[in-house]
């Protein structure tokens, strides 16, 4: 019973962990320097009306599928265009404290 509190109080703690502001976290600036980027790709065009989110929030690391000893960071940074919204998650790897990005995702929130 007491591994199941302490499982469900440790899983409760990840997903409601606060977003943290851009300063705050390692490689923060970099997933929002990014994000912009990705967006643009993705709607194929600058738009005027683009905007990204300054918070960052850190989910919880991944393990590097090639070497199962590395864990990466992965952080997720929200876009807008006009009135669509944009989940966009970045994954890091930190080498002698710079950051490598490893991945990306961009996911449009809507209900269709």
């Amino acid at each position: 019973m007491k591994m199941l509190l302490g499982a469900l109080l440790i899983t409760t703690a990840i997903f409601f962990s606060p977003p943290c502001s851009a300063g705050s976290l390692l490689c923060s600036e970099d997933a929002i320097k990014q994000a912009r980027k990705l967006l643009e790709f993705h709607f194929a065009e600058k738009d005027n009306r683009m905007e990204i989110d300054k918070t960052v929030k850190e989910l919880p690391s991944i393990q590097n599928p090639a070497n199962k000893k590395q864990k990466f960071q992965v952080l997720e940074v929200w876009g807008y265009i006009y009135k669509g919204q944009y989940r966009m998650r970045f994954v890091y790897f930190h080498s002698g404290g710079s950051c490598v990005l490893m991945g990306q995702e961009i996911l449009e929130y809507a209900n269709p």
